[in-house]
């Protein structure tokens, strides 16, 4: 007996011990009583003869098994080649579960997600599918879901999956094979840290600035190698600039002293010192004093006082894209604003 279900797919009714190679219409639930009661098989398993006594041991001499259309495919089936072919370096592929599978990090560190957004958006227009990710230049945690492909109805046509297919093909032949959705690693740097501030250099304040950085780039993968200590004097802050430069950290973070105030030097001293400016002040909040900079390639950054207490600012969103190799530019810079209202 068959009946149909959407398109060419049909159910239709066997028996158990003929059922092996044949894909269940629906869940199979066991129950154990007082012991266990859910599901033994979900709907989409391929029956196989291991599974033959379980079935019987549940009751189930017969059960529908699904039988697709001329070009239909099982959601499982359609989620998992969407994500073969979407999902790059560093990540790996959890197995089908109702219609979706998740794309993983394999880094066994912190590492930052690279994801096509144009891309997500062109494959979510074909519809029935669906393509779920973070922002891209996210950090993933290791073993984070960073995307999930899920298709929507129980059987999906084989042409939406061949296209999405195509287009990620497409993708790699426009970036020198690079994946769509990918990770990449996380450098390790040696930080040099110059805390400005008379307050702080005379003692009359704790220094708060330090333990929130290390806090910060600790967790990426990082440290903070020297932290030395600075009143409000541009002189003085450029021959520390300096002198951390010379001990050839891989970045120079400067804590205090951003904004417009009178004895707010650092700004003019990180210029002063030699840094190319990319730009002072960013188009996020909070952070929005932050300053990037170049010196001799080394990245430079003024750090705002909102990186003391804030859980998320613009020296969050910047670090973890210089410890991936990228050179910040102003277009990124400018970039931050659309989606860049935080705690505010």
């Amino acid at each position: 007996m068959t009946f149909p279900v959407n398109g060419g797919t049909q159910l239709r009714e066997v028996p158990v011990r003929q059922a092996v190679g044949l894909r269940l219409a629906h869940d199979l639930t066991q129950i154990i009583p007082g012991q266990f009661k859910g599901r033994l098989f979900t709907k989409g398993h391929i029956v196989t003869e291991a599974d033959i006594p379980k079935l019987l041991d549940i009751g189930k001499e017969h059960i529908y098994i699904m039988e697709l259309g001329e070009g239909e495919l099982h959601e499982d089936d359609a989620a998992h080649r969407m994500a073969l072919a979407l999902h790059g370096e560093g990540t790996v592929l959890s197995e089908p579960h109702e219609g979706k599978v998740s794309i993983k990090s394999d880094l066994p560190a912190p590492a930052l997600a690279v994801i096509d957004a144009s891309l997500v958006h062109a494959i979510n227009e074909l519809g029935d599918i669906a393509l779920a990710t973070l922002q891209t230049h996210s950090v993933v945690k290791p073993g984070g879901q960073l995307a999930a492909t899920r298709v929507i109805p129980l059987v999906v046509a084989e042409e939406k999956i061949e296209r999405v297919e195509q287009m990620a093909e497409s993708y790699r032949l426009l970036h020198e094979g690079r994946s769509p959705i990918q990770v990449r690693s996380l450098r390790s740097f040696r930080i040099g840290l110059l805390t400005t501030g008379s307050e702080v250099f005379s003692g009359r304040i704790e220094d708060k600035f330090g333990p929130a950085v290390r806090r910060i780039v600790e967790t990426l993968g990082s440290e903070v190698a020297e932290q030395r200590f600075t009143p409000d004097d541009r002189h003085t802050i450029v021959k520390e600039i300096n002198y951390l430069i010379s001990q050839g950290y891989d970045m120079i973070l400067v804590t205090g002293g951003m904004s417009v105030d009178p004895d707010d030097r650092t700004p003019a001293a990180i210029k002063e010192a030699g840094a190319e400016v990319v730009s002072y002040g960013t188009p996020m909040l909070p952070g929005s004093m932050l300053l990037m900079g170049y010196i001799g390639g080394v990245p430079i950054m003024g750090l705002p006082g909102c990186v003391m207490h804030d859980p998320y600012t613009s020296f969050d969103v910047l670090l973890p894209r210089i410890l991936a190799g990228d050179i910040i530019t102003r277009e990124d810079i400018v970039r931050m604003g659309y989606g860049g209202l935080y705690n505010c």
